[in-house]
């Protein structure tokens, strides 16, 4: 059942240019090629980031910053880097709006490609 992200040729571009919300090689180096943990890995990191956006738009700004900061470092490790980087702007600015809606938006990127590339 190898259907996971080393079914797609890796990096952290697709096959037109565009960015891919999760780099896949970076993935690929930080589980040594390991295909289930690959899978496990991202299962993981989707469920974090998906508790993450329900709850940050109501949390308080202390809160806001130990949600952003434990998603950075969990999207860094597995190459969700716009992810990491909006969370990172968000722990600068944690009142600001458009930042928490961006992430929302870089977390649902991440969880549609991982069911994409899940299937």
């Amino acid at each position: 059942m190898d259907r996971a992200a080393f079914a797609m040729p890796g990096g952290d571009r697709d096959e037109a240019g565009a960015p891919r919300p999760v780099d896949l090689g970076h993935l690929a180096k930080q589980t040594l090629g390991d295909r289930e943990l690959e899978r496990d890995v991202l299962e993981l990191f989707v469920r974090q980031a998906l508790g993450v956006r329900d709850r940050i738009a109501d949390a308080t700004v202390k809160e806001r910053l130990f949600l952003t900061h434990g998603l950075k470092g969990s999207a860094r490790a597995v190459g969700a880097f716009a992810v990491a980087g909006c969370a990172d702007e968000i722990e600068k600015s944690p009142e600001d709006t458009a930042l928490l809606d961006r992430l929302v938006d870089l977390i649902e990127d991440v969880r549609d490609f991982v069911a994409t590339i899940s299937r």
